[in-house]
């Protein structure tokens, strides 16, 4: 699990930025959103331009030099914080990875220069290379005694080059090292506004409604459809030589692509994922930005209850507040962010939160405070 994440000089976030994950309360209601002492579930709030976006483009930076999968280029072109007087951005991040905390820190001159990295499992620093300063890095992984540690190629990741080229002892720290890797490999993050974007935990793209398809899922699709209000019944047809579902009426069958509306195509995209999310082991940690931007209100709280079943930790971000209850989420749940900072709702108030308050009426009333 993703404990704390903290950044500077990228995008918008000029000084350090710092998300904690771990400042909990001890609310005796919605328990399941908080797990091993960790904010599971995260919904974050905040004004037009704060940062939101950018705040998950920088948590997902780590993709791009530690796996082979999906990224996103194009989002990270404007890297440096265009007011910072520092050269490098600075990533620094805490996980729970088998139980022990693993710290990943490292600093880069752009998308794919990276110049300096450390890892740390509880306390101990095990990967140590500063290029800025030294030719060798520094490894004390048990397995690694005679691996070459001078990199010439600034864009190769120290972690990935050991992992690679590395026959590791068993034992628990390069258990935990790989497991890092493995929880890494499965982080995903997608968003459906001007565009479908999504980075990490699969390669290349497909098309989303074979893939529902191939799955054999077309029942499970029309029922979850059903639930979320949009009365339909779904088939499959041919069009151009390839399977595709259509919406049925009566004895007509019609391409779904051509009938579906905006909210709709973001629920199949939704549901796309979704089908990924609920298989165990198969994401790690999720975010999905303006994740109900096409939604009623009603349907953005059945979205994020269905989320929850699946047990994976998660971030959402969104400008709905009809979701703010205490029945989804809790206080320390919700976060507010601004361009400096971000605190849940109950770090951002003086006030004694209980169930029985009105999160959404208090948020509107200005109950939150943060600079």
């Amino acid at each position: 699990m993703l404990r704390k994440f903290k950044v500077s000089n990228f995008k918008s976030f000029e000084n350090v930025f710092e998300l904690d994950l771990t400042n909990t309360n001890n609310y005796e209601f919605s328990k399941s959103s908080i797990k091993n002492g960790i904010i599971n579930n995260a919904i974050i709030y905040g004004q037009n331009g704060v940062g939101k976006s950018n705040l998950a483009f920088a948590i997902f930076d780590i993709i791009q030099h530690l796996t082979d999968n999906e990224r996103n280029e194009k989002n990270y072109r404007n890297y440096l914080n265009a007011f910072s007087k520092e050269d490098l951005a600075h990533f620094y991040y805490e996980f729970i990875i088998n139980s022990k905390v693993v710290i990943y820190e490292y600093k880069k001159l752009d998308y794919k220069t990276i110049l300096f990295e450390r890892f740390v499992i509880d306390g101990d620093e095990l990967i140590f290379f500063d290029r800025i300063n030294e030719s060798k890095a520094t490894v004390r992984l048990k397995g690694t005694e005679t691996l070459k540690t001078e990199i010439d190629n600034n864009e190769l990741s120290i972690l990935k080059y050991v992992k690679n080229n590395s026959d590791l002892a068993v034992d628990e720290k390069n258990k935990t090292f790989l497991s890092f890797f493995a929880f890494i490999e499965k982080m995903l993050h997608f968003r459906s506004l001007t565009e479908n974007m999504y980075q990490g935990t699969d390669v290349g793209s497909v098309d989303i409604l074979e893939n529902i398809i191939d799955r054999n899922n077309v029942q499970d699709f029309e029922a979850f459809l059903n639930k979320a209000g949009i009365e339909c019944k779904l088939g499959i047809t041919t069009e151009r030589g390839r399977n595709t579902i259509s919406m049925n009426f009566g004895s007509k069958q019609f391409p779904f692509i051509q009938f579906a509306s905006t909210g709709t195509l973001a629920l199949t995209l939704f549901y796309f994922w979704y089908q990924t999310i609920k298989e165990k082991q198969k994401v790690s940690f999720l975010f999905i930005d303006e994740f109900d931007a096409f939604y009623h209100h009603s349907l953005s709280a059945l979205i994020v209850e269905k989320i929850k079943e699946t047990g994976v930790q998660f971030i959402l971000t969104t400008h709905n507040t009809s979701i703010m209850t205490n029945d989804l989420l809790r206080p320390d749940c919700y976060f507010t962010m601004t361009k400096k900072q971000i605190r849940s709702f109950s770090k951002s108030t003086q006030k004694e939160l209980r169930e029985a308050h009105n999160l959404e009426k208090m948020y509107k009333a200005g109950s939150f405070y943060v600079e």
